[in-house]
C-alpha cells in the first residue's frame, strides 16, 4: 500500500512538473531569496483587475534567464540588496486582455494612478500597449531593486507600469538618489547579459533569448 502511494504522488509529480514548457522554469526555485509582486495576478495594476492567464503568483521564465538573473541577484546580495518580480513570461491571452482594456476607452479606473498625463485612446499610438509583448517569449522581465533586510524597494522616482516620460530611463527629472537607483538596476542588469528598453526603467530582455519571436499562450500556474 506504501509503495502504490509513493508510485501515485510520483505519477503526480511529473503531472504537474510537465504542465510548465520545456525550456522554462520556475524562478523561486533557481534564484534564492527572489521577492515577488506579481501584479498582475490580483487588482493592483492599471487595468483594475486580474489579467487573463495568470491563475498563480509564481515567477516562470526560460531557463537561460533565471541562471543569468541569479548572477544578478549574488551580486546585489553582496550590498544587502536583492530583487523583486513584477512580471517574466506573461501569455498572449494576458497581452489580449489588455487590447481589449485599452480599446475601451471609457475605462479609466487607473488612469491616476498609472498613466495621469496620457490619454487612453492613444496608448497604442504611444507604443504603451501592443497586440504582441516579448514578455510572451519567456526572457522578458519587469522588476525592480529592494533592501534585502527590510524588504522596501528602492525609490527608482516613478512607480512600475507607470506610462509617461518620467518612466523612461534617461528622465533626468528626478533626485540623485532616486538617478543612482536607476543606475544601479541597469548596471547590474546590463552587466549580466540583459538589455533594457529605454522607456521603462523595470523592463529587461535577455541577450540572445532563446524563443525570439515565439509567443505562448500556456497560463502562469
Amino acid at each position: 500500500m506504501k509503495f502504490s502511494l509513493a508510485l501515485l504522488l510520483t505519477f503526480f509529480t511529473i503531472i504537474c512538473t510537465a504542465q510548465l514548457r520545456e525550456g522554462f522554469v520556475y524562478a523561486q526555485d533557481i534564484i534564492d531569496d527572489l521577492a515577488v509582486e506579481l501584479r498582475y495576478c490580483n487588482d493592483n495594476n492599471f487595468v483594475g483587475q486580474q489579467i487573463d492567464g495568470y491563475n498563480k503568483e509564481v515567477v516562470i521564465m526560460t531557463t537561460q534567464a533565471a541562471k543569468a538573473l541569479q548572477k544578478v541577484q549574488d551580486t546585489l546580495k553582496k550590498q544587502g540588496l536583492g530583487l523583486k518580480i513584477y512580471d517574466a513570461y506573461r501569455p498572449q491571452r494576458a497581452v489580449d486582455h489588455f487590447v481589449r482594456w485599452a480599446k475601451q476607452v471609457n475605462d479609466t479606473l487607473k488612469k491616476q494612478d498609472y498613466y495621469p498625463n496620457v490619454q487612453k485612446k492613444n496608448l497604442f499610438k504611444e507604443g504603451y500597449i501592443a497586440s504582441k509583448s516579448r514578455h510572451s517569449s519567456g526572457s522578458t522581465l519587469d522588476l525592480t531593486i529592494i533592501n534585502l533586510e527590510t524588504g522596501e524597494e528602492l525609490d527608482m522616482g516613478t512607480p512600475y507600469d507607470f506610462f509617461g516620460t518620467e518612466s523612461w530611463v534617461d528622465n533626468k527629472n528626478l533626485s540623485k538618489q532616486q538617478q543612482a537607483n536607476r543606475q544601479l538596476l541597469q548596471k547590474v542588469m546590463l552587466t549580466n547579459g540583459f538589455r533594457n528598453y529605454p522607456q521603462e526603467w523595470w523592463h529587461f530582455t535577455l541577450r540572445g533569448e532563446p524563443f525570439r519571436n515565439q509567443y505562448f499562450d500556456f497560463p502562469v500556474e
